[in-house]
This record gives C-alpha cells, sequence and structure tokens, in this order.
C-alpha cells in the first residue's frame, strides 16, 4: 500500500508542476484561440465606418485631390516643351479605389487579411475614391501621364485591375501604366523606371512607403522623425489620402513582423495604449 500511494503521490505533483507550468507560459506568451480573428476584426469597425460613412474622410479626399490639381497647374505654368513629359504616380487601393466593402465582409466574417483578398480584387468591384476619378481625368487633360504602382500581385491582379479601373473609366487604365508588384514589395525601383522617361511632379498615396524609400521598414519614431524631415513635400510632391484601416503604420507596431498572429497583435495593440 504504500508503495502505491508514494507513485500516486508522484503522479500528483508531476500533474501539478505540468499544469503549472503550461499556467506560467499561458501567461508569458499569446496563445491563439478561436476568438482571436474575431475580436481583432472588431477592432477595425470604428475606422471602416470612419471611411464609409463620414463626411469627414470624404472632404479630405477631396482635398488631397485639390492639392494635386493645384501643383500640377503650378508645375505646367513653367514646363517646356522640350523636357521630359510628365508624369503623376499615384497608388491604387486606398488612393485611388476603395476597398471598404472587403473590409467589411471581414468584420462580417470573423477574419482578417488576406483572406478573401484574391476573390476580392478579381471581382473588379471597387469604387473609385472621392476626386480620385476626376483628378487623374484632369492630368490627363492638361497632357501629364499616370502611371498606377501597387503592390497588388502581378500574376493574380493585372487583369482584374486593368478590368476595375477601366470599368470606373479611370485614364491610362492599361498594362503600360500599370507597374505591380512582382517578386518585391519595394516600390522604389519600380518608381525609378517612370523616372527614366517621365518627370514625376507628383506621388499620391495613403502609405509613406508610396513616396520615399526613406520610411521603408522603420520603427515607428523613425518614420515620424522623417515625416518631420519631410515635411515641406506634403502638400507639394507628397499627396497623402487618410487610410485608418490599414498599411505600414500597423506593420511598424509588430516591427514589420507581417506573420505575427492574432493573439500576439492584440497584445502588442493593448501594450502600446497603456504606455
Amino acid at each position: 500500500m504504500a508503495c502505491v500511494y508514494s507513485m500516486r503521490s508522484s503522479l500528483f505533483w508531476m500533474m501539478l508542476v505540468s499544469l503549472t507550468g503550461l499556467a506560467i507560459t499561458g501567461c508569458a506568451t499569446s496563445v491563439s484561440t478561436t476568438t482571436d480573428k474575431p475580436r481583432l476584426a472588431q477592432q477595425s469597425v470604428l475606422s471602416t465606418l470612419w471611411m464609409d460613412r463620414a463626411g469627414e474622410y470624404r472632404a479630405l479626399c477631396h482635398q488631397a485631390f485639390n492639392m494635386a490639381k493645384l501643383q500640377v497647374d503650378r508645375r505646367l505654368s513653367y514646363h517646356r516643351t522640350l523636357e521630359k513629359p510628365l508624369a503623376v504616380i499615384v497608388d491604387i487601393d486606398e488612393t485611388v479605389l476603395s476597398n471598404v466593402p472587403y473590409f467589411s465582409q471581414l468584420i462580417d466574417k470573423g477574419e482578417v487579411f488576406p483572406r478573401g483578398w484574391k476573390v476580392w480584387m478579381q471581382m473588379s468591384t471597387a469604387q473609385a475614391i472621392p476626386g480620385a476619378l476626376e483628378f487623374l481625368k484632369y492630368a490627363r487633360f492638361r497632357g501629364v501621364e499616370v502611371f498606377y504602382i501597387s503592390n497588388r500581385s502581378i500574376n493574380e491582379g493585372l487583369t482584374a485591375t486593368i478590368n476595375n479601373l477601366v470599368k470606373m473609366d479611370f485614364p491610362f487604365a492599361d498594362q503600360r501604366h500599370l507597374l505591380l508588384k512582382s517578386k518585391s514589395g519595394n516600390k522604389q525601383p519600380r518608381r525609378d523606371r517612370v523616372e527614366q522617361t517621365h518627370e514625376v511632379i507628383l506621388l499620391i498615396g495613403d502609405n509613406l512607403n508610396d513616396f520615399s524609400l526613406i520610411f521603408s521598414d522603420k520603427p515607428v519614431v523613425q518614420r515620424n522623425n522623417a515625416v518631420d524631415m519631410m515635411s515641406s513635400e506634403f502638400g507639394k510632391r507628397f499627396i497623402i489620402l487618410p487610410n485608418p484601416i490599414y498599411g505600414d503604420w500597423e506593420g511598424a507596431l509588430y516591427d514589420y513582423q507581417w506573420g505575427t498572429s492574432s493573439a500576439q497583435k492584440l497584445k502588442v495593440r493593448q501594450q502600446l495604449y497603456n504606455q
């Protein structure tokens, strides 16, 4: 009997130590649960509503493209015909096309990007951002070419994106003027390609990486410092659109570890909020 009691006692303490270890591990790291993605998706409700319903969002978009128009007029006032042709470079998503319906679907389904992105993109039903179509048509009217530089996949998104832009009546919606991502998400080589043949007078986007490599993969503080250092460019050569739903600003919070779990993202967000 003593032997049996000893074995049972040993098993009890082994189980207790094991359970205690699990509890400590659970406190130290974020363990993903089935509710993490829905919770993460739910945090986008207010920003998605703002982009969908707020007059202030529309006003900011119109303001951005009105400023772009003024810069085109200013540059054309002293452009000489013997120089390179002028061009404007624009991003696509949340710059000229709105994906708010897609993000609304993610919230409804409790999912996060990139779930369902390919299907949404190939539907080619994204609507124009307020003011974008009017500005790009104006640029064409003034003899300025438009190039679309986007990190949509060239393999999965080229035809669908052209179809979407054509459907919305955007100018220069053809393969020559769409420079999508093939391998690298770094847009600088594609910008350089345009600048070999054109003088780029404006860059328009919703992400700092749409403007310069100086913002790429930088921590939050360095990104903010770079913005301050280049503050004179915004509203002149750089025109930025509001996008509180996603972007490299969020990636910077997680040190650009895009594969970070939903549980860990929730944890990091709360920690940063509490600081």
